[in-house]
């Protein structure tokens, strides 16, 4: 094992970035555990759900180079087959409801990858948007989903058999635990082998296909892992708010989790989740003030700030300054 001593100054910085980036993770946790008692806990899960939302969508456009523009079909199917089944199902848990909305983002992912995957820049982005459109109207017309009305009063239940989540203090640290556990999948994903290929499409996609990779079956797989961490956060989403909704189908959705990502910072791990919170707190103060109709024109000069500002969003100019500071 090499000493402090021994390590080249490469090797360093690498181990002083590790450090850093622990101890980051270690006081987030700390303030996400006590944040319950200082706001609104429905505030927060809801911020949680769609910070897990924005970090699913990253992983595929920040570090496999591939922009969706369907990723709310699979939101909404998580939230849908979740909420059918707790609905259907009173003696189902909360978890299994939850795992059986996300293998149908899963399930809905592999599909919809097979199809789109082949294709690249905007024609891949035009080919999801009308994928999720078709399923958009299938949500309407289904007998099953409720159609504009939605799923009303979808039963939070009791995890595990044991613990209530009608109590928001459990109820969030549940949804806590849920992004947690998605968040270090997406970031063992991309700090894995499997990542660096994806980074290296990303960058040159022809380079990686001189090299012998199988590009398309990196693409697919970033795409159904996506999709599932996607159709996870609309499961939980839809614990939380004992609802299931067009909303989430909706193209507007998958317009604002590319928001969410951009306004934080595209191919960062941290950026979707401070973009999220930046969006959800928006939406949420904007709606109670006089200004609620123009949430959205809002939202839009923000981000057209944002991109001619800095480019590479809240958390990608804060890490070029530490970058630069720590050289």
């Amino acid at each position: 094992m090499a000493t402090t001593h021994s390590l080249t100054p490469a090797m360093q910085r690498q181990r002083n970035a590790r450090l850093r980036r622990s101890a980051l993770y270690l006081a987030l946790l700390a303030i996400a555990l006590v944040a319950p008692f200082v706001a609104y806990p429905v505030f927060l899960m809801k911020v949680l759900c769609f910070a897990l939302f924005a970090c699913a969508f990253n992983l595929l456009l920040g570090f496999a180079g591939l922009l969706s523009f369907g990723h709310a079909a699979f939101l909404a199917t998580g939230g849908y087959f979740t909420g059918i089944m707790l609905a259907s199902y009173p003696g189902l848990t909360p978890e299994l409801g939850i795992l059986i909305g996300t293998s149908a983002a899963v399930v809905l992912g592999t599909l919809f990858g097979v199809v789109a995957i082949r294709r690249q820049g905007i024609y891949f982005a035009m080919v999801t948007l009308a994928l999720a459109q078709m399923m958009f109207f299938f949500f309407v017309q289904a007998p099953f989903t409720g159609g504009e009305d939605g799923l009303h009063g979808v039963p939070r239940g009791e995890l595990f058999g044991l613990i209530s989540l009608a109590d928001n203090l459990n109820m969030y640290y549940f949804v806590l635990a849920v992004f947690v556990i998605g968040f270090a999948l997406i970031q063992r994903t991309v700090h894995s082998p499997f990542g660096q290929v994806l980074k290296a499409i990303r960058e040159n996609e022809p380079r990686a296909v001189s090299l012998g990779y199988n590009v398309d079956a990196y693409k697919l797989v970033a795409f159904i892992i996506s999709a599932g961490l996607a159709g996870l956060a609309g499961s939980t989403k839809t614990v939380v708010f004992q609802l299931a909704s067009l909303t989430d189908a909706h193209w507007h959705m998958s317009g604002e989790v590319i928001l969410m990502t951009l306004l934080g910072g595209v191919g960062t791990l941290f950026g979707p989740v401070v973009g999220a919170g930046l969006v959800v707190s928006l939406q949420t103060q904007l709606a109670q003030s006089p200004l609620g109709n123009w949430v959205s024109v809002i939202l839009g000069a923000i981000f057209v700030i944002c991109v001619l500002s800095f480019r590479s969003g809240i958390v990608g100019e804060i890490q070029k300054m530490v970058r630069k500071n720590f050289k």
